[in-house]
């Protein structure tokens, strides 16, 4: 029994991780594909779906990012707070539908 556990440990090991895995699947065009083939050489990655790995892991968050984020000026700050302070105004329909959209998606 002692002799099998290492084994069967790896086993569960190896089973655990690969179901975290998932599968992406892309049609490309044939110059698109060497293009990545030749950029995921020259990076040393072993194969094209490190190289794609890669490139999600090393992109994507900063995309993300800038999507999520909103950078002012001082003035451009200011004035966003005084027209939100002002009781006088009203939410056009766009601003609504806005809001609703991002309530929907819960932020």
């Amino acid at each position: 029994m002692y002799g099998n556990m290492p084994y069967e440990y790896l086993e569960v090991a190896i089973m655990a991780h690969a179901a975290q895995r998932e599968r992406i699947e892309m049609r490309v065009d044939a110059d698109i594909k060497q293009l990545a083939e030749r950029a995921s050489a020259a990076l040393g990655c072993a194969s094209l779906t490190e190289f794609i790995t890669t490139l999600i892991r090393d992109h994507a968050p900063g995309i993300l990012q800038q999507e999520t984020s909103i950078q002012l000026t001082n003035a451009q700050f200011d004035n966003f707070i005084a027209i939100c302070n002002d009781t006088e105004r009203k939410p056009s329909e766009r601003i609504r539908k806005a809001a609703k959209r991002l309530d929907a998606e819960g932020l």
